[in-house]
């Protein structure tokens, strides 16, 4: 049975210590996303996420739009919940994640393919039983030097990034809205 309802689901770590990283720009970009819907995120416990359920956009499809409430690691539980409880096929969910292998700046969709060592993805893909579920990537770049990928994602953005944080942010979500009115 098709569905014209889309998940939509913002990846990140929960908790204020985690809130500016670079890991979280998933979080970020639901957040600008809950902003054009026009409503505010309520707790599902019984889903293990904040949840907010609208349009995009006048007369646009219907969305459940998800922060889980988990650690990344364990986001899969999350998003197989809300996909049950409202009857969306993997098809018709979006991950929004961070991707090193992408320069700051840079937005992406894909549908499919290998989790490139992200276990929020993994564990997305554990659960829905499939990789067939379409991601946003995000570009955050890659670690200077010699640091290692879970301090550089987990630490916040520059001061250079943040000046233009907020365009990302608002390319990400845009390149979300396309690719819904497209499917």
């Amino acid at each position: 049975m098709a569905s014209d309802m889309f998940l939509i689901a913002g990846l990140g770590n929960t908790g204020a210590r985690y809130a500016k990283n670079r890991h979280n720009i998933g979080f970020m970009v639901a957040d600008e996303l809950a902003g054009r819907i026009g409503g505010t995120f309520k707790a599902a416990s019984a889903q293990r996420c904040m949840l907010l359920e609208g349009r995009l956009g006048i007369g646009g499809p219907r969305v459940a739009l998800i922060k889980p409430t988990t650690l990344m690691n364990r986001v899969g539980g999350a998003v197989s919940s809300v996909s049950k409880y409202f009857g969306i096929p993997a098809t018709n969910v979006i991950a929004i994640h961070d991707e090193i292998e992408l320069g700051f700046d840079t937005t992406q969709p894909r549908l499919g393919g290998s989790e490139a060592g992200h276990n929020g993805l993994r564990d997305i893909t554990k659960a829905l039983g499939t990789r067939e579920y379409w991601r946003i990537r995000v570009g955050v770049g890659r670690p200077p030097g010699r640091q290692q990928v879970a301090d550089y994602v987990l630490s916040d953005f520059s001061a250079q990034e943040r000046k233009t944080l907020p365009i990302t942010l608002s390319d990400a979500a845009d390149e979300v809205e396309k690719l819904i009115n497209t499917l």
